[in-house]
């Protein structure tokens, strides 16, 4: 099923439809924009047909200029039986052998009043948004003092009660039990929640809760950029956990690794304090202040402090 139709940019951009209407199912399958300067002007080689063509006022300027026999070839060439729309800016006019060759192969001809290059940025940050690369995951995500933290672990092992903790403490519930994640740029993750549970947590023994109603709109947000996972598990006395912070585990999400911290779960920790304090000492990293590498060499120094003195 496509994720994105042209009649979708009609409606997201309150687009005038000129001609073409029959076409407004046709998928987008690129968020690639073409401008057809080069292809108005005779050559079609390399026509990316399959993208949203978009025509300002320089294209129209030039077709004017031309006979009416190349303008009739060269503007019917534009409309293939794979363009998913033709977009006229500025509410210029468009031309009639457009609208003709639009009618006959059904390729929508829309129209903004919005500036090309405008319109252009627009466009490609909405198609890049809605055709990015999608997944879901089990786990609750949360915006702790700007850091978005996605708490995964096993079912039962207290992730939605964490977050309730978190909530109450003033962050910001982003999604509980599904994570939607799409990657929007080469290293950025970005987490929705599905629309049927939006707003909800579920805490076993209560039941399932609406944390907007509960703690007001300033609990809640809809969505937030991931920038470290927090895996719990229940502690097994035979494992060794990093004590120290010096060793940094990545967990890869499409096609992206993210810092990944594992917290051992175990009776009288408190997990909502932990994982604040992770997220605080994880910006504090990204600012250059890493306190276990600062012990680390420390620790160096008196080593090397105390070799000096025993010769």
């Amino acid at each position: 099923m496509a994720k994105v139709r042209t009649k979708d940019i009609l409606e997201k951009f309150d687009l005038e439809l000129v001609s073409g209407e029959d076409g407004i199912n046709r998928p987008i399958i690129t968020s690639d924009i073409s401008r057809p300067g080069i292809e108005l002007a005779g050559f079609f080689d390399y026509y990316p047909a399959e993208r949203i063509q978009l025509i300002g006022k320089t294209e129209l300027t030039f077709t004017e200029k031309l006979n009416d026999i190349d303008r009739q070839i060269r503007l019917e060439r534009l409309c293939s039986d794979i363009t998913p729309g033709i977009i006229i800016t500025r509410g210029l006019e468009v031309p009639y052998e457009l609208i003709e060759a639009s009618e006959r192969e059904a390729v929508p001809v829309i129209r903004t009043k919005q500036k090309t290059t405008r319109f252009s940025s627009l466009l490609t940050n909405f198609l890049e948004s809605k055709l990015a690369p999608t997944t879901a995951v089990h786990g609750v995500l949360v915006d702790i003092y700007g850091v978005g933290v996605l708490i995964t672990g096993k079912s039962g092992v207290g992730k939605s009660e964490a977050a309730l903790e978190l909530v109450k403490r003033g962050h910001r519930l982003v999604a509980d039990d599904c994570v939607e994640i799409r990657q929007e740029d080469e290293n950025t993750l970005v987490g929705t929640s599905p629309e049927l549970i939006e707003h909800l947590l579920e805490i076993r023994g209560l039941g399932i809760i609406n944390v907007m109603t509960l703690f007001g709109a300033g609990a809640i947000r809809s969505f937030k950029r991931i920038s470290i996972v927090m895996n719990l598990e229940l502690w097994d006395q035979n494992k060794q956990y990093d004590r120290l912070g010096l060793d940094e585990e990545k967990m890869r999400i499409i096609d992206t690794d993210i810092t990944k911290l594992t917290i051992p779960v175990r009776p009288g920790r408190n997990l909502a304090v932990i994982i604040e304090v992770a997220a605080m000492n994880f910006r504090l990293k990204k600012m250059g202040m890493n306190a276990a590498e600062q012990f680390s060499s420390r620790l160096s120094d008196v080593i090397e402090d105390g070799d000096h003195e025993d010769r």
